[in-house]
């Protein structure tokens, strides 16, 4: 006999019985109120998830019995009727007092769980978030001549059953009373269950009402037939606004016959953060199972919200949010799939739908198309770009120029964007969210395109160069404004360009901005990392400041033979230069803005003294 047998053997014959657990039932409630339901609210949905399943049920064996919910706010408690399969007093032992039991197991009904909402046997457990008594009054339908049956529990874990005479209960079906608990008699008002029943069940496929209300309101809004197009669109954003708050763009059928998807997602009319989790509302088999459902679509969809029914996705225990499965990751496929033909409809067929949609959302196709060849082709003539023409496609920005510059930085393209348009360089600003990639990738989808990325060594060449006497004369000039800069790691050269108006230009690149930081990490570090900082020391290019030999200052500057009013005009210059690119200023060249501006002013009232 091996161990384990003897092991078994053993446990056999122990005397001692095996134990059940006890559950604390407040405890418990406790635990579903603060950490698997959101709101109490769900005890509603829980009751009308129990009613329509009984009547699914009763209709898989009787297709022509009547399929009636009725929801009854009375004398501050809640009386809820249904026409389902009813139960037994056999039933109720095994259902309502079994924590954690479901019908749907029940022989048979195994075959037919696909058609119920409920797939956790919590049932009516939710119901003490607001109850402190809940009873139950059912007649099975299977069996006809059982009498009805009464369950009556609380919420210390007590309950009692007993058999009523069949007055109680004349036709099959279920009858659930509920009495409120203390301070939850808000959620039993009728103006609150009326507004919960619409909510969660207004695409039940059944006949629901709250007293004489009607709750549901078939067909969906999306299903609906529609004397025009524009009638059917009026209807949706209509429905969208009570829904979601907000009047959409456009409005997008999601049908996904194979996924058993039937909706809408609604475009937003104001642009939104990426970052931004997207919420949708998902109804499974037309009850509302979420509203804050947020991984239903594509990260890069983050410009729509939906709201659909659907047959095949999964729910979590909760039921108020999607279990991350095989099937959501296909359902999430197919929506994005769906959006994107949308897309490429508009492209072919509504441009100025398309404008208006990419005005205010061209991030979030910019996100897909730097994934999908195919939306980057489609969209390229048609999304914006920042470029040194003016806001283009890239596809006209290509037909103008031979060679697409790009900056892979905001502060880059500020830095060269006046001056390579006046010299005829066309740039397009690729230091925003997505558009460098998108660059980079356009001879993949448009052959024969040459991309390059803007350096400083491009621009400076494109500049002219100044005439090599002109240029000798201003030697000392040139050598007193190099030796003010070498501290901070920037050369100076003269170039002849175009606007006049600009003095000076500031020109770096990475490489040069990654020397300027180790530099400055190196003056700070004590020996031995400064040691190994200095041994990083690169042959990288400096930034540099490229004085405009065809701007009146500089000429008036480059006449000065004071090495001092050299030195601070040349600062003058580089901070100038600085501030117009917009680049974050370094402690030292704050210090060198400041000390710039004292020795200006004290030059021009020494001046002035000696003008006296």
């Amino acid at each position: 006999m091996d161990s384990q047998t003897s092991q078994s053997s053993q446990a056999s014959q122990s005397p001692h019985p095996p134990h059940t657990f006890q559950v604390d039932l407040r405890g418990l409630v406790d635990l579903l109120s603060h950490h698997l339901y959101s709101s109490p609210k769900v005890y509603l949905r829980e009751l009308l998830q129990n009613a329509v399943d009984a009547v699914t049920a009763r209709r898989a064996e009787q297709p022509d019995a009547p399929a009636v919910v009725r929801l009854h706010p009375v004398d501050g408690g809640l009386r809820v009727e249904d026409t389902g399969i009813g139960l037994t007093e056999a039933d109720v032992h095994a259902l309502l007092a079994t924590i954690g039991r479901s019908s749907k197991r029940a022989e048979g009904l195994q075959d037919a769980r696909s058609d119920f909402l409920g797939q956790f046997g919590i049932g009516l457990l939710a119901c003490f978030l607001v109850a402190e008594r809940i009873r139950v009054v059912s007649r099975s339908a299977r069996t006809p001549g059982a009498p009805p049956v009464e369950w009556t529990a609380r919420d210390d874990g007590s309950y009692t059953v007993r058999t009523l005479d069949g007055s109680a209960r004349p036709e099959p079906g279920t009858t659930v009373y509920l009495t409120p608990r203390a301070g939850a008699a808000e959620w039993l008002a009728p103006e609150r269950v009326l507004a919960l029943a619409r909510d969660f069940g207004s695409l039940l496929p059944y006949d629901v009402r709250v007293g004489e209300e009607a709750v549901t309101e078939l067909p969906a809004p999306w299903d609906r037939p529609y004397p025009s197009p524009v009638a059917r669109r009026v209807a949706l954003a209509r429905h969208c606004r009570e829904l979601f708050g907000f009047a959409p763009l456009d409005s997008i059928d999601l049908d996904v016959p194979l996924a058993g998807i039937r909706g809408v997602a609604h475009v937003l009319p104001a642009a939104v953060s990426p970052a931004q989790r997207a919420t949708h509302r998902v109804h499974l088999k037309g009850m509302l199972l979420t509203e804050r459902a947020e991984q239903l679509l594509p990260d890069w969809a983050f410009f729509v919200r939906c709201v659909l029914d659907t047959d095949s996705l999964r729910p979590t225990a909760s039921r108020e949010s999607l279990y991350e499965d095989e099937t959501l990751a296909a359902v999430r496929e197919a929506l994005g799939t769906r959006i994107r033909s949308w897309l490429t409809g508009l492209a072919a067929g509504d441009p100025e739908r398309l404008s208006a949609f990419l005005a205010v959302h061209h991030l979030g196709v910019k996100s897909l198309a730097r994934h999908d060849r195919d939306m980057l082709r489609t969209m390229l003539p048609w999304l914006p770009f920042e470029t040194t023409d003016g806001q283009l496609s890239l596809e006209e920005f290509a037909r103008r120029h031979p060679v697409v510059h790009f900056t892979r930085t905001v502060e880059e393209y500020r830095q060269v964007a006046p001056i390579a348009s006046a010299q005829g360089v066309g740039v397009v600003n690729g230091g925003y969210t997505y558009d460098g990639e998108l660059v980079e990738a356009l001879p993949s989808v448009r052959p024969g395109t040459v991309v390059a990325e803007l350096d400083a060594d491009t621009v400076t060449a494109h500049l002219d160069a100044v005439d090599p006497g002109e240029e000798l004369a201003l030697s000392g000039f040139l050598a007193a404004a190099r030796a003010r800069l070498d501290p901070l790691n920037c050369d100076v050269v003269l170039r002849a360009f175009h606007p006049l108006s600009v003095p000076a230009l500031h020109l770096d690149d990475r490489a040069a901005r990654h020397e300027q930081a180790r530099a400055a990490a190196e003056e700070q570090a004590d020996d031995l990392w400064s040691g190994i900082l200095g041994s990083l020391r690169g042959s990288a290019p400096r930034a540099r400041l490229v004085l405009n030999h065809l701007n009146p200052l500089v000429r008036r500057i480059g006449s000065l033979r004071d090495p001092e009013l050299i030195g601070t005009a040349t600062e003058s210059l580089y901070g100038q230069a600085l501030l117009m690119a917009q680049r974050p200023l370094r402690p030292a060249d704050s210090a060198l803005l400041n000390r710039a501006f004292i020795g200006l002013l004290e030059w021009a009232t020494h001046g002035e003294d000696g003008r006296r």
